[in-house]
């Protein structure tokens, strides 16, 4: 059943949707990527498989995404962070499982970071799929052009055309300057816990390369990655779908 969250006060307070299915082991937590919703093939797939199997699964939509309060423009990788602790904090209670996609594998990530910081226990595992790490820097900033750049800091956005969608998605200047607040690569990053990468060979959003840079980044973490030739993004063939639960009954 959907249920909400309120969170932040002030002109920062909005509702947060989300669905929690009781069950046994650690919390499976569903992570969605950028403009993406709790309702997508992977989390749909993945409900099915926490109801066959009795796991606890949680899925959410971040603020400005799905059924959650707020306007996407205004959304960043610090406010997306946060819906996303508060729904760990306030549905599990015990070590989750993170199972992050794209964008929600880099903030799986620095929810991770967060939890450490709080001196809380880690995630009991960690599965990404195709983990968009430091994506405004990487994948979108350093990939625009000069004249791109300048329209951006101009006007506080750019309309980016996307495969996904007819409209274009609206990338600001504030979700650009905040992500440079949580960027990972620029040192090792710590999880305390197993990972698990699924990264597809032909995704044309998340380069492989760039999941072979995030393994050299877990130094100290036990880090599997499964590079599938014929994979693209999304990952959500029957076969890729079956990689993905097999990830998860494996790590925790």
């Amino acid at each position: 059943m959907r249920q909400v969250l309120t969170i932040g006060a002030g002109e920062n307070s909005r509702q947060i949707a989300f669905l929690n299915q009781e069950g046994s082991g650690p919390p499976v937590i569903w992570l969605g990527g950028y403009k993406s919703d709790m309702r997508s093939t992977k989390a749909e797939t993945l409900a099915a498989w926490a109801e066959r199997t009795g796991r606890a699964f949680v899925r959410f939509d971040y603020s400005g995404h799905g059924e959650s309060e707020g306007r996407f423009e205004d959304g960043t990788i610090s406010r997306w962070l946060d819906d996303s602790l508060e729904v760990i904090h306030r549905t599990t209670r015990e070590r989750p499982s993170l199972v992050g996609s794209s964008m929600g594998g880099w903030i799986s990530l620095l929810a991770a970071k967060c939890l450490a910081e709080q001196g809380k226990d880690a995630p009991a595992g960690m599965v990404l799929i195709a983990p968009a790490v430091d994506f405004t820097e990487r994948l979108i900033w350093d990939q625009f052009t000069e004249d791109m750049k300048r329209s951006l800091v101009e006007t506080g956005s750019y309309p980016r055309p996307s495969e996904y969608t007819s409209a274009p998605y609206a990338i600001t200047l504030g979700l650009i300057e905040d992500g440079r607040r949580h960027l990972l690569f620029d040192a090792p990053i710590q999880t305390g816990c197993p990972v698990h990468i699924l990264q597809g060979m032909e995704d044309p959003d998340v380069p492989w390369t760039h999941a072979m840079r995030l393994v050299e980044h877990l130094p100290g973490d036990n880090v599997s990655l499964t590079l599938i030739k014929d994979g693209d993004h999304r990952l959500s063939r029957p076969e890729d779908l079956d990689r993905l639960i097999a990830a998860i009954e494996a790590i925790a």
